[in-house]
């Protein structure tokens, strides 16, 4: 059951001419319709996105075209795990559909061999111009763990960079996850047990 609201993000394509600010103003009204006051009371205005990248004049076919890549239930687990929206193939490792998901399958495979849970979900949520995640989020043995999920912020580089850098991912051989899916070979960085 939610107990809070940490961050929120929100993309919206608006008017030239509009501030960020002017965004910001103009979607509040919607926020607070659509998420229950007592969830929102502690939301740090530093956490509240409004179009974090900029301005957003331009959408639709004209301003988000391109390839999206394979379906991601082939690539990972099939039906066994929740996903988010974002494909891996045909996205370069700088786009955290690919790299944030490599390195929440990471931890958690760390987590279950450290003996910490004999089983986990790890869910890093992100936002496009924001450096660290806006979630971190770590259910495992039935019950959320926030323990686990404070030490991976503390201890672990969550950042594109970080994860990049983490496992040489510039310097992956990407073919090696064109067959058979991007988990569960031991030649893959992400696939190590070394965290713990």
């Amino acid at each position: 059951k939610p107990s809070a609201v940490t961050s929120v993000v929100i993309s919206t394509q608006h008017a030239d001419g509009l501030s960020p600010a002017d965004v910001k103003e103009i979607v509040n009204p919607a926020l607070k319709e659509s998420i229950p006051e007592e969830l929102l009371k502690n939301l740090d205005d530093k956490e509240y996105y409004v179009n974090p990248t900029g301005n957003f004049v331009i959408g639709g076919p004209d301003g988000d075209t391109g390839l999206t890549g394979r379906k991601i239930i082939v690539d990972t687990y099939g039906g066994a795990a929740p996903h988010g929206g974002g494909a891996f193939s045909g996205k370069d490792c700088t786009k955290v559909d690919r790299s944030g998901a490599y390195m929440a399958r990471y931890l958690a495979k760390n987590i279950v061999s450290s003996g910490r849970a004999s089983n986990a979900t790890v869910q890093l949520s992100y936002a496009i111009g924001v450096v660290e995640p806006t979630s971190v989020y770590v259910y495992a043995d039935g019950k959320v763990r926030p323990d686990l999920a404070n030490w991976i912020k503390e201890n672990v580089d969550l950042s594109p960079k970080g994860i990049i850098d983490k496992f040489s991912l510039f310097e992956l051989d990407l073919t090696k996850t064109t067959l058979y899916g991007h988990f569960g070979r031991d030649n893959l960085p992400y696939e190590r047990l070394d965290l713990f």
